[in-house]
C-alpha cells in the first residue's frame, strides 16, 4: 500500500456531530498500542501483536502519514481510519484504487462512530480527489463490517479466499453514489 500521494496533509480537523478525525499526535501512543493488541479488534484481521512488541516499535507518534486519521471522541483516540492506496493488491479490481480501512477499540462498538467517521473521511477524500473509487476488503464472516460497507455505498465485486477466510471485496465509486 501506499499513501494518497499529492494530499496535503495533514489537513484541517474533520469535525462529525460527534467526532473528530485528525492526524496522530504523541498522546495516543497508548490506544494505538490498545487497538493493534486488541484481540476483539482482530477477530478477522489475522490475530493481535504482542503487547511488548508494540510498546518497544511504535514510534512516539504512530502512523502519521496521509490517509492515517486518528478518530477521536471527546478528547480521546477510540479508532483510527486509513485511506492508502490499493498497490500491489491481491485483486485485480482493487489495484491502484484508495483502500478503506478502519479500526476502532471494543467500547466504542454498536455507538455508530464507525459509519459516522468512515463517512466523514471519505467526504474528505472526494474533496481532494474528486471521482475518485475507493475499495473495501473484509473477511465475509465480520457481520458489522458487512453491514457497514452496505452502509457507506459498496457493492461486491467478488469474494475470494486468504488468510484461510473468505473474503468480501467491495466497490465505491462517485457514480453509484450520485456524484
Amino acid at each position: 500500500m501506499e499513501h494518497l500521494g499529492p494530499v496535503t496533509w495533514p489537513p484541517s480537523p474533520i469535525r462529525t456531530r460527534r467526532l473528530v478525525l485528525r492526524a496522530p499526535e504523541v498522546r495516543d501512543r497508548a490506544a494505538f498500542v490498545e487497538l493493534l493488541a486488541s484481540p476483539e479488534v482482530h477477530t478477522y484481521l489475522g490475530g493481535p501483536r504482542p503487547r511488548d512488541e508494540l510498546e518497544r516499535e511504535l514510534p512516539a507518534v504512530p502512523e502519521r502519514w496521509p490517509g492515517s486519521f486518528v478518530v477521536d471522541l471527546d478528547g480521546a483516540m477510540i479508532g483510527q481510519i486509513l485511506l492508502r492506496r490499493a498497490t500491489g493488491h491481491r485483486r485485480p479490481a482493487a489495484a491502484g484504487k484508495v483502500d478503506l480501512g478502519y479500526l476502532f477499540l471494543p467500547r466504542a462498538w454498536g455507538h455508530g462512530y464507525a459509519a459516522e467517521a468512515c463517512g466523514a473521511a471519505l467526504d474528505w477524500l472526494a474533496g481532494v480527489l474528486p471521482g475518485e473509487p475507493v475499495v473495501l476488503t473484509t473477511q465475509s464472516a465480520n457481520v458489522g463490517s458487512m453491514r457497514l460497507a452496505a452502509n457507506l455505498g459498496f457493492t461486491e465485486v467478488e469474494r475470494f479466499e486468504a488468510w484461510d477466510a473468505e473474503q468480501w471485496l467491495g466497490l465505491r465509486t462517485p457514480a453509484a453514489l450520485g456524484g
